[in-house]
């Protein structure tokens, strides 16, 4: 019995469909991450100004620790040196937000000095910072 000889064709593998759908699912990924940033502002409609220019702001962050040791920029320093510290790291732009990261068990008369303190400051806006549950 005669078997006709099989041609064996070499084998080709076309990636250039799976690179289509790698760029894709790529894109979708990337787009779809744009909308997961969350803005928790009231929306209102802000007038518009032809001289308007962006301002700098400055964040400094003031640390309270649960031993009620303070921190400015997480280098120690004293509630007394606090108002003097944070005046000297806002020379440079014109507004600064200062937060403050105070530990659940600090008393609530230490978080109220140094609140006193940073509202001293011509040009600062005051935060606490707060974890989601």
């Amino acid at each position: 019995m005669y078997f006709p000889e099989e041609s064996e064709e070499e084998f080709e593998l076309n990636i250039v469909p799976m690179i289509d759908v790698i760029f894709a699912i790529l894109t979708f990924f990337i787009i779809s991450s744009l909308f997961l940033t969350r803005s928790e502002s009231l929306p209102v409609n802000l007038p518009k100004a032809a001289s308007a220019e962006v301002q700098e702001r400055t964040r400094i962050t003031v640390t309270v620790e649960e031993s009620g040791d303070i921190a400015l920029n997480r280098d120690a320093i004293s509630l007394e040196a606090l108002q003097a510290g944070v005046q000297d790291l806002m020379t440079e732009t014109q507004e600064t937000v200062i937060v403050i990261n105070a530990d659940e068990a600090v008393t609530h008369g230490r978080v109220i000095a140094v609140m006193d303190e940073l509202r001293e400051i011509e040009g600062a806006t005051l935060g606490i910072a707060t974890e989601r549950e």
